[in-house]
């Protein structure tokens, strides 16, 4: 396709609805978002068009918490957070809430705020730098603190279901699998028993490409 043909492509349209603690702040952010190509702020989602919900807000609390999952179940399945203050625990609660982009408010230039609802639309996330590297430093210590101490893994797998995975995967039978993880092939079977029940999986070949389908082995 030609640059010229290319140009004359419309921008896809991008629906935001403004969820804000006042009719000032939200005027605010129509203003803000007001000459960004394809992006336009309506009152309510339509099921036809990829819709963003930018939720406004001081901090991350309880009330904002909830005011986040309620945009959710209200059919956005994108929401970015445009917030003044963020800190760990505010952070990874917005994630766990359904945020997948945060802008912070002495940042939201038009381009700032309009690039991360693209993102959005597009099924991507956005994080300021420093906020992305506070997020994986406390997924890191999620991992290390919480799950592996119980075996388990963020793919919701234990570590000894992840280890029969990976030498099914190999081509082993269960009783080869039993031998090289010193189980007995009864404990194998169960562990793909228990498996394939928990996520209603059909057999062992269902669950290993499961696995790979998902990146776990």
């Amino acid at each position: 396709m030609s640059a010229m043909a290319l140009a004359s492509v419309p921008a896809q349209r991008i629906s935001v609805t403004a969820v804000a603690p006042d009719p000032l702040s939200r005027a605010g952010l129509a203003a803000t978002l007001g000459g960004q190509p394809g992006i336009v702020v309506v009152d309510a989602p339509d099921p036809d068009e990829p819709c963003v919900a930018v939720v406004v807000a001081d901090e991350v609390d309880e009330a904002i918490l909830r005011e986040i999952r309620a945009v959710r179940a209200a059919g956005h399945e994108r929401v970015v957070l445009l917030a003044a203050r963020v800190d760990d625990a505010g952070l990874m609660s917005a994630v766990e809430a359904g945020v997948v982009g945060v802008v912070r408010r002495s940042q939201a230039t038009p381009a700032h705020v309009g690039a991360a609802i693209r993102a959005a639309a597009a099924g991507e996330g956005s994080l300021p730098p420093d906020l992305l590297a506070r997020l994986m430093n406390q997924v890191e210590r999620l991992q290390r603190q919480v799950l592996s101490p119980r075996g388990l893994t963020f793919a919701g797998l234990t570590e000894r279901e992840i280890a029969v995975l990976r030498l099914l995967a190999g081509g082993h039978d269960t009783a080869e699998v039993g031998r090289q993880l010193f189980f007995s092939e009864r404990t194998v079977k169960n562990v793909i028993h228990d498996l394939t029940s928990r996520l209603d999986l059909r057999n062992r070949t269902h669950a290993v490409a499961y696995a790979i389908r998902h990146g776990l082995i």
